[in-house]
């Protein structure tokens, strides 16, 4: 991959670090559990 690439992955990996923690502290706050949920993208249709 390259130099750019890289950088891009880093950067989407900060946002989503950013939207996962923003979640828990809001449902902390409003006293209401969260959960995260991955799903599979390599999986076939």
């Amino acid at each position: 991959m390259d130099a750019v690439g890289e950088i891009f992955l880093h950067i989407a990996d900060k946002r989503i670090a950013l939207v996962i923690d923003g979640v828990k502290t809001r449902g902390e706050k409003g006293n209401y559990s969260t959960d995260r949920v991955k799903f599979d993208s390599n999986g076939s249709s």
